[in-house]
């Protein structure tokens, strides 16, 4: 047990010898529990390096050992879910050099990357797909005639979402050989662990139980009446013992629980199930954050951890972030509003709700990672008069468009949403939320506004939350420029920009959080600059006149270019045949890889020197045209 993160690399003599699985399987089994040890040390130590999430990587050190070790992986294709619980796969699956390059530009992804290694079988960053893409992969198996087994390896929490039981329903159908592992951490179901759930999973995955129920299953079949009663006896022994009724009856054979910490066990009922035909459920579990006491006592605070230095510096004073802005906005709202509700889809900490959902239990609602039912429950209650503030991150949003165009905007329903981790995130393409203008904006009903400064945002969440329909405030991940905050809360009229300053030739058009990077151009070049403050509507009769008024207008936005903001003012001039050209600035059509997020918007030019180049360019091409047309 460790009660402190290793500053120093520990000594792994095992662990050093494992560069891939191949050399795992060739320990002896009596080995694996020193591996183990040795794995998650060094796990530890790796994650005090770099930062990052590793409290699902401590819970499932055994599992991944077990796994390493009776699969002939990458033949055989394991396919983790949302990614966090991957780190020890990655050190056993050659990467243990690389790990201190994690999260680090070229360096070692914070998920499975299928580019980045021939174990990493499936790309993900959310959660809930791996029952999906290894079903895929099994029935792909089949159809080739080749012999590789397909394990899904899921967390309680992501088992939550529809997807999750959308393939389990389909699985059955297939009757594919695949084995669906349940990493338990949390779950009510988990209670049954002991001795006697442990001698029954050994029964359940031994080779002469199944056999005899196959067996049993032939004969009896031709007598209806028998196989009925024989199948009730079997379900109703289950059902006393373990909690698997529900995956029987979905047509996996359900094993377990199982302790996912003693890896004799483990390794005894993987090579028992290994070879079994058609669909399986093995449910484990373990304990999120195993072997780190302060993780193992508080698994939510401790979920990720930020790089430890050696010599600690003094913190600088510490802003409030955004979604410190937006978890104070909710309680003041709630106090004076008793139709106000939160609905959040397993983000509480993340979108700051911790203060709401113990101040206004009965009107807090954590729906799991489910975003899909977090909109149409949002939806059902507008229908009755509530207001639903929806909080959700840009990229689960995606998760859940169906339900915002067919449930809310069509129906015109009164929902707001607080969008937080807008714009470009340090863990890449699968976190940075960058294309909410795009497919916001073309949403009929949808009004979308974007802060500047805190107190921008706080204004605009009581503006959107006063507005009859559906609303959404888009912010970004982490601190503001430091504005004070109103405490009188004032509602913005809709779709009117904000002059910042007045300049000459080149017009500036600020979208969210670039205002701060465009006022330093825009002193530099004695530009316009105006804090747009809508993506929709868009302020029409000052964007016209800003255009009549200059030689050029700039639209800039951490957001994707196609489609984005600057497509709205792109689209609008040219419906009123004003011909002022317009650069627009964004995020470029690839998808941008890990890295500070300060230079990955260095590496889209939208920092203020990016920004700069970019506009003296277009100046200068300008000029050349115009010499040229002259002469």
């Amino acid at each position: 047990m460790f009660d402190q993160i290793p500053l120093d690399r520990p000594e792994t003599p095992l662990l050093d010898t494992v560069n891939l699985p191949v050399d795992l399987r060739a320990l002896e089994e009596s080995q694996l529990e020193q591996l183990a040890d040795e794995l998650r040390h060094f796990l530890l130590y790796t994650v005090g390096q770099t930062g990052g999430h590793f409290g699902a990587g401590l819970g499932v050190v055994e599992l991944t050992v077990a796994l390493h070790y009776v699969y002939d992986t990458p033949a055989d294709q394991l396919v983790w879910d949302v990614g966090h619980q991957a780190y020890p796969h990655k050190i056993l699956t050659g990467r243990r050099d690389q790990m201190h390059t994690l999260r680090k530009p070229d360096g070692i992804a914070p998920f499975p990357v299928r580019s980045e290694s021939e174990y990493d079988t499936f790309g993900v960053g959310h959660s809930s797909t791996s029952i999906s893409a290894a079903l895929g992969m099994a029935i792909a198996t089949r159809m080739k005639g080749e012999k590789k087994r397909a394990v899904a390896i899921i967390g309680d929490g992501a088992m939550t979402a529809g997807i999750a039981f959308e393939a389990l329903n389909h699985v059955a159908d297939t009757n594919a050989d695949i084995l669906v592992i349940l990493n338990d951490n949390a779950m009510s179901i988990s209670h049954n662990v002991g001795g006697l759930s442990k001698y029954f999973a050994r029964i359940l995955s031994s080779r002469l139980y199944l056999t005899m129920r196959e067996g049993s299953k032939k004969i009896l079949s031709r007598i209806p009446r028998a196989w009925e009663l024989a199948r009730r006896t079997e379900e109703h022994m289950k059902g006393m013992v373990v909690p698997g009724t529900l995956f029987d009856e979905l047509g996996l054979n359900y094993m377990g629980p199982i302790d996912g910490h003693d890896i004799k066990t483990l390794v005894q009922t993987l090579q028992n199930i290994k070879d079994l035909k058609g669909p399986q459920f093995l449910h484990v579990v373990t304990q999120k954050g195993k072997g780190y006491r302060p993780a193992e006592e508080s698994p939510v605070g401790t979920h990720s951890l930020s790089k430890i230095e050696k010599t600690p510096q003094s913190p600088a004073p510490k802003l409030p972030s955004y979604a410190n802005i937006f978890g104070r906005w909710l309680c003041d709202m709630a106090e004076t509003d008793p139709n106000l509700v939160g609905i959040t889809p397993a983000m509480r900490e993340g979108s700051d709700l911790i203060e709401f959902s113990e101040r206004f239990p009965d009107r807090y609602f954590d729906v799991a990672i489910a975003e899909q039912h977090a909109l149409t429950l949002a939806a059902g209650l507008a229908c009755e008069g509530v207001k639903p503030v929806v909080a959700i991150y840009s990229t689960f949003l995606q998760r859940a468009y169906d339900q915002l165009i067919h449930d809310i905007a069509i129906q015109n329903l009164d929902v707001l949403f607080a969008i937080d981790r807008a714009g470009l995130l340090e863990d890449g393409p699968t976190h940075s939320g960058v294309f909410d203008h795009s497919f916001l904006r073309c949403i009929p009903n949808m009004i979308v506004m974007a802060p500047s400064d805190e107190n921008e945002a706080r204004q605009m969440l009581y503006t959107g939350y006063r507005f009859k329909g559906p609303a959404a405030v888009r912010y970004p991940r982490g601190s503001g420029p430091g504005t004070p905050l109103d405490t009188e809360m004032t509602e913005l009229p809709i779709g009117k920009a904000r002059w910042i300053r007045h300049g000459h030739s080149v017009a500036i058009l600020s979208f969210g959080s670039m205002l701060k990077q465009a006022q330093i151009v825009a002193e530099q070049l004695d530009a316009s600059l105006v804090d747009m403050r809508f993506i929709k509507p868009l302020d029409e009769s000052l964007i016209q006149q800003v255009a009549l008024d200059h030689d050029l207008l700039v639209t800039i936005e951490e957001s994707a270019i196609i489609g984005g903001a600057g497509s709205g003012v792109n689209e609008l001039l040219m419906a009123v045949e004003i011909d002022t050209p317009v650069l627009n600035l964004g995020v470029p059509d690839v998808f941008m890889q890990q890295n500070k997020p300060d230079d990955m918007l260095k590496a889209c030019a939208l920092d203020s020197l990016g920004i700069l180049a970019a506009i003296q360019k277009r100046l200068k091409e300008t000029d050349l045209r115009q010499a040229e047309s002259r002469s």
